[in-house]
């Protein structure tokens, strides 16, 4: 996946220079691989901007202004919605990326992840302690009913002797 940011080399607005020095920078200080495409030198690059801003995030004038950020051929967004990303913490989310290994984003996920895990283990074991419990419930009632049986058949042992007993 290449991020594609569409820029104008020559314009002539301070503000629309910063922002794209804004996006770009910003971009190189997270190492993310993008590709700057000019829209001032090659009108392709312009008219496929053009066309491929949603119709919704276009302004008024229906002409977006540079810099406008796809990745591959989803659009991104502008500079305002990537600077609202980039206040959020969520440049990666806003980029289509995955987080990188070791950043924030990616430890809350391998966090939630563990705490998934644990919950799943934790569920696991009190299964076990049930299976357990009732294997043991299983056991005593099982003991128990031989107690019994042995308690009949002694009283009819001692049931017997007594009528021998009275027999003789």
């Amino acid at each position: 996946m290449v991020i594609k940011v569409f820029l104008a080399s020559s314009s002539g607005s301070t503000a629309i220079k910063k922002k794209q020095q804004d996006v770009v920078g910003f971009l190189e200080a997270l190492k993310v691989d993008y590709t700057q495409l000019d829209i001032a030198c090659n009108e392709e690059n312009r008219m496929w901007m053009r066309q491929n801003v949603p119709v919704d995030k276009k302004p008024t004038n229906g002409i977006p202004l540079p810099p406008q950020i796809f990745n591959e051929d989803s659009y991104c967004g502008d500079y305002d919605t990537f600077f609202d990303a980039k206040e959020d913490n969520s440049v990666y989310a806003f980029l289509g990326l995955p987080p990188p290994p070791g950043s924030k984003a990616n430890a809350q996920e391998e966090d939630e992840q563990e705490e998934a895990d644990e919950d799943r283990e934790e569920e696991d074991l009190q299964s076990e302690e049930e299976e357990e419990l009732r294997q043991l419930e299983d056991e005593e009632a099982e003991v128990q009913e031989d107690e019994e049986e042995e308690e009949e058949e002694e009283e009819e042992e001692d049931m017997e002797e007594t009528q021998e007993e009275e027999a003789e």
